[in-house]
C-alpha cells in the first residue's frame, strides 16, 4: 500500500472529477455527481459523501436536507485517475425525484421506459 495523494487525481479544467455512487451491497448504480479536491478530502475524512454543486457553486453534503445520506464504504479510482467510484450505504432514495436511483429511465426500441416510481 502507498499513501493516497489527492493531487494524483486528474481534475478537469473546472477543478472537478466525476463520481459514480453505487450501492455497496446490491451494486446498483445510484447517481453521478462531481467533487473538487476539497469535497473529496472531506468525504475521505468524514465517510459521508460530499459533492460540489456546479449549479449552486457550493458544497453539497448528500442528505443534508433530505436525510438521504450516503455513507462511504469504499472509494475507487479508474485507471486514468479521472473518475471515481464510491461504494456507499444509501439511506432512502438517492435521486432528488425520490427514486432509488437517478438512472430510472431506460431507452428501449426508440422509446423511454420508466423503470421505477418515486418511493
Amino acid at each position: 500500500m502507498k499513501p493516497f495523494d489527492i493531487t494524483s487525481v486528474k481534475f478537469n479544467d473546472q477543478g472537478l472529477v466525476s463520481v459514480i455512487s453505487q450501492d455497496a451491497e446490491t451494486l446498483e448504480v445510484l447517481m453521478l455527481a462531481w467533487m473538487n479536491a476539497e469535497s473529496l478530502a472531506e468525504t475521505l475524512e468524514t465517510g459521508r459523501m460530499t459533492f460540489w454543486s456546479r449549479s449552486r457553486q457550493a458544497f453539497w453534503r448528500k442528505g443534508e436536507s433530505s436525510g438521504h445520506v450516503q455513507r462511504l464504504i469504499d472509494m475507487r479510482l479508474d485507471c486514468d485517475r479521472d473518475c471515481l467510484l464510491a461504494l456507499v450505504e444509501q439511506a432512502g432514495p438517492a435521486c432528488h425525484t425520490n427514486r432509488r436511483s437517478c438512472f430510472y429511465t431506460a431507452l428501449r426500441e426508440g422509446a423511454e421506459v420508466e423503470l421505477m416510481a418515486p418511493e
